[in-house]
């Protein structure tokens, strides 16, 4: 599959850099340093380095890990995203990580939704911490963390559900796209226990069924 990620900090170097240990072709793009996106590129497999535009139109799925405040931005330098697979991993949070921003009426995957008209949007990915993304594997002890994850469009919801278990995650199919305004405040509750609990950013969520 080829992959365009659009924000290449922790978040999206560490989740474009296992898509193409698995064999996928990735395309890191939005960073303030284009010497950046050449070292990392350049250190990984079936990787390249472009412009978001560049990155979204020779992609199929595109992955969107920004900030919140650079969303517009972001999506405005990707152009047309009519017809991609866009997986929004963003969180609105305030500029002081206080709260979020918007939520319960709208999310933000609703609100990116609106700015890329014709995108096929699917939340996921962001309900664990980016270094969960950078370590050797997304194991813990022997469970397998739960990926939740949403979206209006089955066959698009197929797709990310594979590319949750190619990062060794445990997709878990959450419903529409409204369902975001939930899993939104479900990853300010872990940024609340990282941070604000001390529990650290090496933590992730498990489902228990019975």
């Amino acid at each position: 599959m080829n992959i365009g990620i659009i924000g290449s900090g922790n978040m999206g170097s560490g989740l474009g850099r296992i898509w193409a240990k698995k064999g996928h072709s990735v395309i890191f793009s939005y960073s303030r340093s284009s010497e950046k996106l050449t070292t990392l590129a350049s250190a990984i497999p079936n990787a390249k380095a472009g412009t978001p535009a560049e990155a979204a139109a020779q992609s199929d799925v595109v992955l969107l890990a920004v900030r919140w405040s650079n969303v517009p931005d972001a999506l405005k330098q990707a152009g047309d995203l009519k017809g991609k697979i866009v997986i929004d991993c963003t969180n609105p949070l305030k500029p002081d990580m206080s709260g979020l921003a918007l939520g319960h009426t709208t999310s933000a995957a609703e609100e990116i939704e609106k700015m890329a008209p014709g995108a096929r949007v699917v939340k996921a990915f962001n309900t664990a911490f980016a270094q969960v993304y950078q370590e050797g594997n997304r194991l813990f002890g022997s469970r397998m963390a739960t990926m939740f994850y949403c979206g209006d469009d089955a066959e698009a919801k197929f797709t990310v559900s594979r590319l949750i278990n190619d990062i060794g995650f445990e997709p878990v199919d959450s419903g529409p796209l409204t369902s975001a305004r939930y899993l939104e405040p479900l990853a300010m509750l872990v940024i609340t226990l990282g941070y604000g609990q001390g529990m650290g950013t090496n933590i992730a969520l498990n489902l228990i069924r019975r």
